[in-house]
């Protein structure tokens, strides 16, 4: 029994290989048709052939290897005197397309450039090297080239900011710099992915870069900027967004307060805050913040006085239509994109440079932001109502 199951294995195994090798000799051949057609016409005439439409003459042939998806392959390639060799798989190429966006797509996953040796061995039979890995992801630079690129057509009342961090080699040394990204609701009430940069820090030069790039891609009918307290961002906003409102980001506000409260009270005083946030009012908001303060806030007094100097800016989406206060009041969004991107990075550990990490990071948040597309964020038809009873006001 145990002879016949080795052998049923060892057929199997072998039946493998052979349709293996079936489907990289049919590749072969495909392609050694297609460069020898694009060689005669290249050359104008068969071989031997005397015309007078004749543009240029063979000049014998060269091997080279390509690696697929089916494996390595060794090529008859063509070549001509003037022209040189056909374009078919490309001037200098050593892979496939196809594995190149492989690659590529297995980068932005998670796969680090150490591992994907390991990945081709087991899908190709070949390892390829991690400089190979970094050149087949330089396609994401067309990625970021995009975003950077790509006209902002459409009013956006939301817009979100926020920073994240990573370490990238500046200058021969490692460094700690920011990643700052920038997403908005436009009109129609759909989230979108707006700008992405790198920069040596998070300050008001760096905030200032990136809304100017915005700006001059579209940028218009920004309502309220939803972003954490940072002076930088704040002056780099009441530069290039003078009408734009600047809610503060409750959550931030509410963990900057608990920095402030011993271990014991935290609950109790967390407990409070979500009460205050919670309120059906801004007018109730005051009243239970006012409640808080002669009660527990009390005891903690450089809480309150934190929660009391934050809590103008951070409730201004009492404004806002009352659908919208729940996603207009953190960045709780972008953080959540923000782990997506610190969870993919971390088996990156330091980027060569901040152009890699630039390339990287725009790749993975594309690639989780790509269903923002397909839903409805918020429903906008509120926004407007509230817009047109303001005017008649």
């Amino acid at each position: 029994m145990q002879e016949s199951a080795e052998f049923a294995a060892s057929a199997q195994e072998e039946i493998h290989h052979d349709l293996s090798s079936l489907f990289r000799g049919a590749i072969r051949v495909m392609l050694e048709c297609l460069l020898e057609q694009e060689v005669k016409e290249m050359v104008g005439a068969r071989r031997y052939e005397r015309l007078g439409s004749r543009k240029d003459h063979l000049n014998g042939t060269y091997l080279r290897r390509l690696m697929t998806s089916m494996g390595s392959i060794e090529l008859t390639v063509p070549r001509t005197r003037q022209s040189g060799s056909p374009g078919v798989v490309g001037r200098y190429k050593r892979r496939t397309e196809d594995l190149d966006r492989l690659m590529t797509t297995a980068y932005v996953q998670g796969v680090s450039t150490r591992d994907m040796t390991k990945l081709s061995e087991a899908l190709m039979g070949e390892g390829v090297s991690r400089s190979a890995v970094s050149r087949a992801t330089r396609i994401l630079e067309e990625q970021v080239e995009a975003l950077q690129r790509s006209a902002i057509d459409e009013p956006v009342p939301y817009l979100y900011l926020d920073a994240t961090f990573l370490d990238a080699r500046w200058a021969r040394t490692v460094e700690n710099v920011s990643a700052l990204v920038a997403y908005g609701v436009d009109s129609s009430g759909h989230r979108r992915l707006l700008g992405i940069s790198v920069g040596p820090e998070e300050s008001e030069e760096s905030w200032s870069e990136l809304l100017g790039q915005l700006c001059e891609r579209g940028l218009s009918g920004v309502e309220l900027v939803i972003a954490d307290e940072h002076r930088g961002l704040a002056n780099a906003v009441r530069r290039l967004l003078p009408e734009a409102k600047r809610q503060r980001c409750v959550v931030h506000l509410e963990r900057n307060v608990l920095t402030k409260v011993p271990h014991r009270l935290r609950a109790r005083v967390a407990k409070q805050l979500r009460h205050i946030f919670d309120a059906p009012s801004g007018a109730d908001a005051k009243q239970r913040l006012r409640e808080f303060g002669s009660g527990l806030g009390r005891q903690v007094p450089e809480a309150l006085r934190c929660l009391e100097d934050g809590f103008a800016a951070a409730t201004l989406f009492y404004a806002f239509p009352k659908e919208h206060w729940v996603r207009i009041r953190s960045t709780n969004g972008l953080e959540r994109l923000h782990g997506e991107i610190k969870r993919r990075i971390r088996s990156v550990g330091a980027f060569p440079d901040r152009q890699s990490a630039l390339r990287l990071v725009t790749a993975v948040a594309l690639e989780k932001t790509r269903v923002w597309s397909d839903r409805r964020y918020l429903d906008m038809s509120a926004f407007k109502k509230t817009s047109t009873e303001e005017a008649a006001a």
